[in-house]
């Protein structure tokens, strides 16, 4: 699973750790992620994150 990078303010999400503070299970996609889900640091939407290789 690939780590995708918020464009705003660089967070990474990591499907290995998941976003356990915000309802989301380690093991988790980033493409599996609820469409209202953001950016845990500066609140950015999915749309605004990038894949990273």
């Amino acid at each position: 699973m690939s780590k995708w990078q918020c464009d705003v303010c660089g967070y990474v999400y990591d499907p290995a750790q998941g976003d356990p503070d915000n309802g989301v299970e380690p093991g988790t996609a980033f493409e599996d992620l609820p469409a209202d889900w953001v950016c845990p640091d500066c609140g950015a939407g999915k749309d605004e994150f990038s894949k990273l290789d």
